[in-house]
């Protein structure tokens, strides 16, 4: 297997190689060139946008600034919207259902590390590069959901539809559907209620 196909498949491999670091520096690229255009620059932030997220639906919104590990490991849905400062660390595969909200300063985090230092410290390979040992765990998260501000979600968590994770959230966890989330670490505090959590009926809310 190739480090990328480690990387992919969740297994360790060596973030130093030489395909992999070409990949990253094009995507923080990429990124940083999105993050310096202006919102009325559509045009531009498509044709960058199809570079560094190919699979992603035209209709979804990245506010800016935004940082993408690889971005071509990111698929994502229809209608998704990310506020500010939203950072992908897609070295596995992140998954974005339609129809997602996202709020700002949001980070989704797939890399692993060892718990032991002794293995997780860098080292010197045999050709003399500097370098450690990853593995990563993917992330999904499911139609309909909105993801507060200032939300965490780390590797290995899927975010059920429809749910919704408070700010300031660490999600270390899955979350199940139509639950309303929060804290760190992040845990379900109720099921959504369709009738009880409508807004249409409040007349406080549109006069």
């Amino acid at each position: 297997m190739t480090e990328e196909e480690k990387m992919k498949a969740g297994r360790i491999y060596d973030p130093s190689d030489k395909v992999l670091v070409i990949k990253r520096e094009r995507a923080h690229i990429l990124s940083r060139q999105y993050s310096a255009t202006d919102e009325h620059m559509a045009e531009e932030r498509r044709r960058i946008l199809s570079v560094l997220i190919p699979d992603r639906d035209p209709s979804a919104n990245l506010l800016g600034p935004i940082f993408f590990d690889y971005g071509i490991n990111t698929r994502i849905g229809k209608n998704f919207f990310a506020n500010f400062n939203f950072t992908v660390l897609d070295c596995a595969p992140v998954t974005i259902g339609d129809d997602v909200f996202v709020g700002p300063n949001v980070s989704l985090y797939t890399p692993m590390h060892p718990f032991l230092p002794s293995e997780r410290n860098c080292y010197v390979r045999e050709d003399g590069v500097l370098t450690d040992r990853e593995y990563a765990k993917p992330i999904v998260i499911e139609k309909d959901c909105w993801i507060a501000g200032n939300v965490v979600i780390c590797g290995g968590v899927t975010i059920g539809e429809g749910a919704i994770i408070g700010a300031g959230s660490v999600v270390t966890r899955s979350i199940p559907p139509h639950s309303l989330a929060a804290g760190n670490p992040c845990r379900v505090l109720r099921e959504l209620d369709p009738d009880k959590d409508s807004i249409l009926g409040r007349k406080d809310l549109f006069e």
